[in-house]
């Protein structure tokens, strides 16, 4: 591949829209591939170091609670979903795993993603905070990814959480491990200390309005998956005249064109909802495409830190 050429790919070797080629010959690579609507609702990406790969869709469950929680993932699962993302926070890892049970779905086909909110105090309550939310979602078994819920702890309170999470990695009871909320200065802080960096997954509020640009692309530099949480803006934004556009052209929902957004921005979305009609309309976003003029006009709606509806990271 030219040299040229290879500045122009996304980390997991998609072509960047058009509109951020810089050559001839990346214009016309990049057109030709997004002129094609090649992804898929069984997409993945790789995770650095690992031979887990992460399902490129997601389904959250935040405020999703008891047999609400366990209905809304086996509708999501019988949609197609293979990617859960809760959360020691979310009080609901008992209903996702019982959630999977019910499905019939092999464990190994079904990827749950768990966080721990806050230390335990000392390294062996933090640990065992942890061996307590991959016994509610897989009794003797693993999570697929485990992350730390935020860096508002502090560095003491990060330090034991993510020891915590490499043990858990070692024994097998993650297959891999990650940070949400975090910015630059938490991850450059870390590399002083931790065995495993980077992490593999960080998960960040991301849509049109929140892009978070400069974590981003540190997260792009060192292979770290993004993750996009709150995608779907909590439908704040529903009446925007600039995503009602984009809307009308393709006669989409204003939650799909959001999460085809985040995933033709190289982001693992993650919507949520508990409306089995719109759990199966937010996994339908593959028979179309966003072309170059509705990314550009998309990503025109960033207002910084401004944008936010749940947090911004300090970087």
């Amino acid at each position: 591949m030219p040299q040229r050429l290879q500045s122009q790919l996304h980390p997991h070797h998609e072509p960047l829209p058009v509109q951020y080629q810089t050559t001839p010959e990346g214009r016309a690579a990049a057109q030709s591939y997004h002129q094609n609507p090649t992804l898929s609702l069984e997409d993945t990406l790789p995770l650095l170091k690992s031979s887990t790969k992460i399902p490129r869709l997601g389904f959250g469950v935040y405020k999703s609670h008891q047999k609400v929680c366990i209905a809304s993932c086996l509708t999501a699962l019988g949609t197609g979903y293979r990617h859960i993302d809760s959360a020691q926070f979310y009080a609901n890892e008992s209903e996702v795993g019982e959630a999977v049970r019910q499905s019939g779905l092999a464990r190994s086909e079904v990827f749950i993603t768990t966080k721990i909110l806050s230390a335990g105090g000392s390294p062996e309550a933090t640990y065992r905070k942890c061996a307590d939310s991959v016994e509610k979602i897989d009794t003797g078994g693993y999570v697929d990814l485990f992350l730390i819920h935020t860096p508002s702890g502090g560095s003491d309170a990060i330090k034991e959480m993510w020891q915590a999470l490499e043990r858990l990695l070692n024994e097998g009871k993650a297959k891999s491990i990650g940070v949400s909320n975090f910015g630059v200065g938490h991850l450059e802080e870390m590399k002083a200390w931790a065995k495993v960096w980077p992490p593999q997954v960080n998960q960040l509020e991301l849509h049109p309005w929140c892009q978070q640009r400069r974590i981003v692309s540190y997260c792009q530099e060192h292979n770290i998956v993004i993750e996009a949480y709150s995608p779907l803006v909590r439908g704040q934004k529903s009446h925007d005249p600039t995503l009602v556009k984009v809307v009308e052209k393709h006669g989409k929902t204003m939650a799909q064109i959001l999460v085809r957004y985040g995933l033709q921005k190289g982001w693992v979305p993650l919507p949520k909802s508990d409306t089995p009609s719109r759990i199966k309309e937010n996994a339908d976003v593959y028979g179309f495409e966003l072309d170059g003029e509705d990314m550009e006009l998309l990503d025109g709606l960033d207002e910084g830190s401004n944008g936010a509806i749940v947090e911004a990271v300090v970087n």
